[in-house]
């Protein structure tokens, strides 16, 4: 069986000219967080928490995110999501905030998983970077939720 193990690995290094080095520090990090996420039921005060530990401006735009998201849909529970802010309808993660800091990105993202309702056709956007917030921006955001929940 460790035969087989090398041959598969030494043929995906030919076949794609890199050899896999596995996850990275952040993305275990991440995995544990979910892993103890799926052991306790995080509440909105898990999720205010992380999003105080935040640095700037992921911090800032996590709070205006999380308080768009409470006005505009507050059928939706806040819960930790590898980690990040997320917000559930029904058990199933709608929308989550990934800070830059998170996986050492140059910005934000306000992600969708496919229990929003955005479809637009066969082709449309789950993810908006999220450099900073203006008050179009809000709007947006507040849109975007109010059809992900539809």
């Amino acid at each position: 069986m460790a035969e087989t193990a090398k041959a598969t690995k030494k043929a995906a290094k030919k076949a794609t000219g890199t050899s896999y080095k596995g996850f990275t520090k952040e993305e275990r990090a991440a995995m544990k967080e979910r892993a103890a996420e799926l052991k306790s039921a995080a509440s909105e005060s898990e999720v205010v928490a992380k999003i105080e530990e935040m640095p700037e401006p992921d911090r800032g735009i996590a709070e205006r995110v999380h308080a768009i998201i409470k006005a505009t849909a507050p059928q939706l529970t806040p819960r930790l999501w590898y980690g990040m802010p997320a917000y559930a309808k029904d058990g199933q993660i709608v929308c989550f905030v990934q800070p830059a800091a998170k996986f050492k990105t140059r910005y934000s993202t306000l992600g969708f998983n496919d229990a929003a309702r955005l479809d637009d056709g066969a082709m449309w956007p789950t993810a908006f970077a999220l450099t900073k917030l203006t008050k179009a921006d809000e709007a947006r955001i507040a849109a975007l939720i109010k059809q992900a929940v539809s």
